[in-house]
Protein backbone atom coordinates (compact mmCIF):
# COMPACT_ATOMS: atom_id res chain seq x y z
CA UNK A 1 0.00 0.00 0.00
CA UNK A 2 1.15 3.01 -1.06
CA UNK A 3 2.13 5.80 1.72
CA UNK A 4 2.13 9.62 0.62
CA UNK A 5 3.61 11.17 3.51
CA UNK A 6 7.68 11.77 4.24
CA UNK A 7 9.17 11.15 7.54
CA UNK A 8 12.17 12.87 8.78
CA UNK A 9 13.63 11.30 11.70
CA UNK A 10 17.37 12.66 13.45
CA UNK A 11 19.74 11.60 15.47
CA UNK A 12 19.81 14.89 17.34
CA UNK A 13 21.67 17.94 17.25
CA UNK A 14 21.06 19.17 14.21
CA UNK A 15 22.69 22.37 12.71
CA UNK A 16 20.51 25.05 14.25
CA UNK A 17 22.79 27.80 12.52
CA UNK A 18 23.78 29.14 15.99
CA UNK A 19 26.71 28.23 18.14
CA UNK A 20 25.16 26.79 21.12
CA UNK A 21 26.30 23.48 23.55
CA UNK A 22 24.87 21.52 21.04
CA UNK A 23 27.47 20.53 18.56
CA UNK A 24 27.91 22.51 15.14
CA UNK A 25 28.59 20.43 11.92
CA UNK A 26 27.62 22.46 9.50
CA UNK A 27 28.83 26.13 8.42
CA UNK A 28 25.73 26.93 7.09
CA UNK A 29 22.06 26.57 8.03
CA UNK A 30 20.71 26.51 4.49
CA UNK A 31 23.01 23.54 3.26
CA UNK A 32 21.42 21.18 6.56
CA UNK A 33 18.99 18.61 7.57
CA UNK A 34 16.13 21.56 8.66
CA UNK A 35 16.35 23.61 5.18
CA UNK A 36 15.72 19.50 3.77
CA UNK A 37 12.41 19.87 5.91
CA UNK A 38 11.58 22.95 4.87
CA UNK A 39 11.91 22.24 1.28
CA UNK A 40 9.59 18.70 1.69
CA UNK A 41 6.94 20.26 3.63
CA UNK A 42 6.59 22.46 0.51
CA UNK A 43 8.87 25.53 1.12
CA UNK A 44 8.90 28.57 3.46
CA UNK A 45 5.08 29.51 3.25
CA UNK A 46 4.17 25.63 5.25
CA UNK A 47 2.73 25.87 7.81
CA UNK A 48 5.61 23.58 10.39
CA UNK A 49 3.82 22.64 13.80
CA UNK A 50 6.65 22.65 16.86
CA UNK A 51 6.15 19.86 19.31
CA UNK A 52 8.47 19.89 21.85
CA UNK A 53 6.32 17.46 24.43
CA UNK A 54 9.34 15.28 24.52
CA UNK A 55 11.70 18.56 26.09
CA UNK A 56 11.42 18.82 30.09
CA UNK A 57 12.10 22.32 29.06
CA UNK A 58 9.40 23.19 25.84
CA UNK A 59 9.60 26.86 26.07
CA UNK A 60 13.30 27.37 25.75
CA UNK A 61 13.11 24.24 22.67
CA UNK A 62 10.21 25.60 20.81
CA UNK A 63 11.90 29.02 20.55
CA UNK A 64 15.25 28.05 19.23
CA UNK A 65 12.87 25.98 16.35
CA UNK A 66 11.09 29.55 15.38
CA UNK A 67 14.43 30.86 15.38
CA UNK A 68 16.29 28.13 13.32
CA UNK A 69 12.85 28.22 10.99
CA UNK A 70 13.09 31.81 10.92
CA UNK A 71 16.52 32.07 9.61
CA UNK A 72 15.28 29.93 6.63
CA UNK A 73 12.61 32.38 6.00
CA UNK A 74 9.96 30.15 7.52
CA UNK A 75 6.78 32.39 8.70
CA UNK A 76 3.99 30.39 9.14
CA UNK A 77 5.11 28.42 12.31
CA UNK A 78 3.60 27.39 15.48
CA UNK A 79 4.33 26.07 18.73
CA UNK A 80 2.22 23.33 19.92
CA UNK A 81 2.95 22.86 23.76
CA UNK A 82 1.66 19.59 25.10
CA UNK A 83 2.11 18.96 28.15
CA UNK A 84 -0.79 17.33 29.75
CA UNK A 85 -3.00 14.91 27.18
CA UNK A 86 -6.30 16.19 27.55
CA UNK A 87 -4.30 19.00 25.07
CA UNK A 88 -4.70 16.16 22.12
CA UNK A 89 -7.76 16.81 22.69
CA UNK A 90 -8.02 20.33 21.98
CA UNK A 91 -10.31 21.22 18.98
CA UNK A 92 -8.01 24.41 18.57
CA UNK A 93 -4.84 21.85 18.34
CA UNK A 94 -6.71 19.25 16.34
CA UNK A 95 -7.53 22.36 13.74
CA UNK A 96 -3.53 23.02 13.48
CA UNK A 97 -2.57 19.69 13.17
CA UNK A 98 -5.86 18.71 10.16
CA UNK A 99 -3.91 22.39 8.71
CA UNK A 100 -0.38 21.30 8.97
CA UNK A 101 2.21 20.45 5.79
CA UNK A 102 5.09 19.70 8.60
CA UNK A 103 4.84 18.42 12.19
CA UNK A 104 8.63 18.57 13.58
CA UNK A 105 9.08 16.81 17.05
CA UNK A 106 11.61 17.48 19.83
CA UNK A 107 14.66 15.82 21.66
CA UNK A 108 13.76 14.86 25.47
CA UNK A 109 12.13 11.64 26.33
CA UNK A 110 10.27 9.63 23.23
CA UNK A 111 7.60 8.20 26.12
CA UNK A 112 6.37 11.40 26.94
CA UNK A 113 5.25 11.94 23.09
CA UNK A 114 3.84 8.47 23.39
CA UNK A 115 2.14 9.08 27.09
CA UNK A 116 0.63 12.19 26.38
CA UNK A 117 -0.34 12.12 22.49
CA UNK A 118 -0.20 8.42 21.38
CA UNK A 119 -3.54 7.17 20.76
CA UNK A 120 -5.40 10.13 21.15
CA UNK A 121 -7.47 12.23 18.06
CA UNK A 122 -4.21 14.29 17.03
CA UNK A 123 -2.31 10.59 16.92
CA UNK A 124 -5.76 9.24 14.64
CA UNK A 125 -5.25 12.24 12.68
CA UNK A 126 -1.62 12.21 11.99
CA UNK A 127 -1.60 8.25 11.22
CA UNK A 128 -4.57 8.98 8.45
CA UNK A 129 -3.12 12.14 7.07
CA UNK A 130 0.66 10.38 7.09
CA UNK A 131 -0.57 7.56 4.91
CA UNK A 132 -3.03 9.51 2.29
CA UNK A 133 -1.67 13.23 2.33
CA UNK A 134 1.87 14.56 1.36
CA UNK A 135 2.63 15.16 5.16
CA UNK A 136 6.03 15.56 6.56
CA UNK A 137 6.57 14.06 9.92
CA UNK A 138 9.90 15.28 11.35
CA UNK A 139 11.41 14.41 14.76
CA UNK A 140 15.23 14.67 16.20
CA UNK A 141 16.58 12.30 19.17
CA UNK A 142 13.64 11.23 21.06
CA UNK A 143 10.85 12.70 18.10
CA UNK A 144 13.05 10.65 15.91
CA UNK A 145 12.86 7.25 18.17
CA UNK A 146 9.19 7.87 18.84
CA UNK A 147 8.60 7.36 14.88
CA UNK A 148 8.43 3.09 15.12
CA UNK A 149 6.35 0.51 16.39
CA UNK A 150 8.77 -0.64 18.67
CA UNK A 151 10.74 1.90 20.09
CA UNK A 152 13.42 1.89 22.33
CA UNK A 153 12.78 3.86 25.69
CA UNK A 154 16.10 3.24 27.71
CA UNK A 155 19.11 1.57 28.36
CA UNK A 156 22.73 1.98 29.82
CA UNK A 157 24.96 1.99 26.14
CA UNK A 158 27.83 0.11 28.77
CA UNK A 159 25.23 -2.12 30.08
CA UNK A 160 23.33 -3.13 26.26
CA UNK A 161 23.48 -6.26 25.47
CA UNK A 162 22.97 -7.84 28.25
CA UNK A 163 19.67 -9.52 28.23
CA UNK A 164 16.99 -6.99 29.64
CA UNK A 165 19.41 -3.80 29.51
CA UNK A 166 17.40 -2.06 26.60
CA UNK A 167 13.87 -1.05 27.59
CA UNK A 168 11.13 -1.12 24.85
CA UNK A 169 7.96 0.15 24.30
CA UNK A 170 5.06 0.86 21.72
CA UNK A 171 5.72 3.88 19.62
CA UNK A 172 3.85 6.13 17.41
CA UNK A 173 3.80 3.29 14.48
CA UNK A 174 4.56 5.48 11.60
CA UNK A 175 6.69 3.25 10.15
CA UNK A 176 6.33 -0.54 11.51
CA UNK A 177 10.00 -1.62 9.84
CA UNK A 178 12.17 0.06 11.49
CA UNK A 179 13.79 0.69 15.36
CA UNK A 180 15.57 3.61 15.34
CA UNK A 181 18.26 4.89 17.72
CA UNK A 182 19.70 8.48 18.20
CA UNK A 183 23.26 10.05 19.61
CA UNK A 184 24.28 6.30 17.70
CA UNK A 185 28.12 6.88 17.55
CA UNK A 186 28.64 9.56 20.55
CA UNK A 187 27.02 8.00 23.00
CA UNK A 188 28.32 3.97 22.17
CA UNK A 189 24.76 3.18 21.17
CA UNK A 190 25.96 -0.11 18.98
CA UNK A 191 24.81 -2.48 21.24
CA UNK A 192 21.81 -0.87 22.69
CA UNK A 193 20.91 -1.29 19.01
CA UNK A 194 22.03 -4.91 18.87
CA UNK A 195 19.86 -6.40 21.85
CA UNK A 196 16.93 -4.32 20.48
CA UNK A 197 16.68 -5.88 17.00
CA UNK A 198 17.49 -9.27 18.32
CA UNK A 199 14.29 -9.28 20.44
CA UNK A 200 12.75 -8.08 17.03
CA UNK A 201 14.55 -10.04 14.06
CA UNK A 202 12.10 -9.28 11.47
CA UNK A 203 12.80 -5.55 11.83
CA UNK A 204 15.63 -3.08 10.40
CA UNK A 205 17.48 -1.24 13.43
CA UNK A 206 18.67 2.71 12.25
CA UNK A 207 21.80 4.04 14.43
CA UNK A 208 21.55 7.79 13.53
CA UNK A 209 24.50 9.93 14.10
CA UNK A 210 24.52 13.13 15.28
CA UNK A 211 23.46 16.25 12.82
CA UNK A 212 22.31 13.40 10.63
CA UNK A 213 18.60 12.17 9.48
CA UNK A 214 16.95 10.23 6.66
CA UNK A 215 14.42 11.35 4.51
CA UNK A 216 11.90 7.90 4.29
CA UNK A 217 9.32 8.31 1.31
CA UNK A 218 6.49 5.64 0.67
CA UNK A 219 7.57 3.85 3.68
CA UNK A 220 10.11 1.95 2.18
CA UNK A 221 12.75 4.37 0.33
CA UNK A 222 15.59 6.04 2.62
CA UNK A 223 18.25 8.52 1.81
CA UNK A 224 20.43 9.72 3.95
CA UNK A 225 21.10 13.39 5.30
CA UNK A 226 23.68 15.40 7.39
CA UNK A 227 26.81 15.43 8.08
CA UNK A 228 27.38 12.13 9.65
CA UNK A 229 26.55 8.25 9.31
CA UNK A 230 23.99 6.22 9.62
CA UNK A 231 24.42 2.23 10.67
CA UNK A 232 21.70 -0.09 9.44
CA UNK A 233 21.42 -3.45 11.12
CA UNK A 234 19.23 -6.39 8.89
CA UNK A 235 18.90 -8.96 11.67
CA UNK A 236 17.17 -10.77 8.63
CA UNK A 237 19.61 -13.94 8.29
CA UNK A 238 21.07 -14.24 11.55
CA UNK A 239 22.26 -17.59 12.07
CA UNK A 240 22.37 -17.89 15.67
CA UNK A 241 20.45 -15.30 18.17
CA UNK A 242 20.05 -16.88 21.91
CA UNK A 243 18.04 -13.62 23.17
CA UNK A 244 14.78 -15.45 23.80
CA UNK A 245 17.19 -18.56 25.69
CA UNK A 246 19.36 -16.27 28.40
CA UNK A 247 18.14 -15.26 31.30
CA UNK A 248 17.73 -12.04 32.24
CA UNK A 249 21.11 -10.05 33.04
CA UNK A 250 22.80 -12.77 31.35
CA UNK A 251 25.17 -11.58 28.05
CA UNK A 252 23.57 -12.90 24.46
CA UNK A 253 24.96 -13.24 21.62
CA UNK A 254 24.23 -13.23 17.82
CA UNK A 255 25.93 -13.77 14.64
CA UNK A 256 25.87 -12.89 10.98
CA UNK A 257 23.94 -9.34 11.64
CA UNK A 258 24.18 -7.78 8.27
CA UNK A 259 25.84 -3.75 9.03
CA UNK A 260 25.86 -0.81 6.33
CA UNK A 261 27.46 2.24 7.36
CA UNK A 262 26.23 4.89 5.00
CA UNK A 263 26.60 8.58 4.77
CA UNK A 264 25.14 11.87 2.67
CA UNK A 265 23.33 11.03 -0.14
CA UNK A 266 23.52 7.03 -0.18
CA UNK A 267 20.29 5.54 -0.05
CA UNK A 268 18.28 2.25 1.22
CA UNK A 269 15.53 0.16 0.12
CA UNK A 270 13.77 -0.87 2.99
CA UNK A 271 11.48 -3.93 1.38
CA UNK A 272 14.26 -4.93 -0.78
CA UNK A 273 17.08 -4.97 1.56
CA UNK A 274 19.46 -3.04 -0.88
CA UNK A 275 21.71 -0.61 -0.82
CA UNK A 276 22.63 2.22 -3.41
CA UNK A 277 25.80 4.12 -2.23
CA UNK A 278 26.12 8.01 -3.53
CA UNK A 279 28.76 8.91 -5.98
CA UNK A 280 31.40 10.65 -4.38
CA UNK A 281 31.32 14.45 -4.39
CA UNK A 282 27.69 15.00 -4.61
CA UNK A 283 26.23 17.87 -2.54
CA UNK A 284 22.76 17.71 -0.24
CA UNK A 285 21.18 19.28 -3.43
CA UNK A 286 23.18 16.91 -5.66
CA UNK A 287 21.90 13.79 -3.98
CA UNK A 288 18.24 14.54 -4.27
CA UNK A 289 17.96 14.48 -7.41
CA UNK A 290 19.31 10.33 -7.94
Amino acid sequence: MDVKGILIPIGGNEDKGTETTESYHLEFIEEGILSRVVKESGGTDALIIIIPTASSIPDEVGENYLDAFGKLGCTNLHVMDIRERIQSEDPRNIELIKKADCIMFSGGNQSNITQKIGGTTIHDILLERYKNEPLVIAGTSAGAMCMSQEMITGGSSTEAFIKGAVGMNKGMGFIPDLIIDSHFIRRGRFGRLAEAVARFPKLIGIGLAEDTGLVIKNCNVVEVIGSGMVIIFNPRKLKHNNQSLVEEGTPMSLTNLKTHILANGDRFDIKRKKVKVSPLGLTVTDAQSL
